[in-house]
């Protein structure tokens, strides 16, 4: 019986050819679901487990936030990390033709194009994070630092408090 070969991620190449070490957690699941379900599907602390959030700015650019999955968004704050007067949440139908991942499955790393990202700062202080995979049902648990280097992000402090 032939070893059935593992379904690589845009995400998970990148890492690879990067040299960053990171490990891989399947769950399953047909439709979006949340972080929250994610980390409790998987048995994993909330605190642990980060979400990619996609914006775009007043000067109609697009940034990336990366922020614990129990934690807001502050918009002002998003903001002023980037540089822009205001951004807004991106629609959900545009997700896709902006980053080249579906809702649920986008991660910072392998987006159609390189957008400025930031990482809620919390992020620095953990050892690892765990963040989408790149598709619906995968995760990636890695060194926040390493994340960080992959998609060319920068820590801010960018939640609600």
């Amino acid at each position: 019986m032939a070893k059935q070969k593992e379904n690589k991620t845009n995400a998970m190449r990148i890492l690879e050819g990067m040299g960053i070490d990171f490990v891989h957690m399947t769950y399953e699941c047909d439709t979006f679901v949340d972080g929250i379900q994610v980390a409790d599907m998987l048995g994993i602390p909330h605190d642990k487990v980060y979400k990619t959030l996609v914006t775009v700015g007043s000067s109609k650019n697009y940034f990336v936030f990366v922020i614990p999955i129990e934690e807001e968004l502050d918009l002002k704050a998003a903001a002023r990390s980037v540089g822009e007067k205001s951004v807004e949440m991106l629609p959900v139908k545009e997700i896709n033709r902006v980053t080249g991942y579906v809702r649920g499955g986008c991660t910072a790393v392998g987006m159609k194009k390189p957008y400025v990202t930031r990482i809620h700062s919390a992020a620095e202080k953990l050892p690892c994070i765990i963040v989408s995979g790149g598709r619906i049902g995968s995760q990636l648990e890695l060194s926040p630092i390493d994340l960080a280097r992959a998609a060319n992000a920068e820590f801010a402090d960018v939640v609600k408090h």
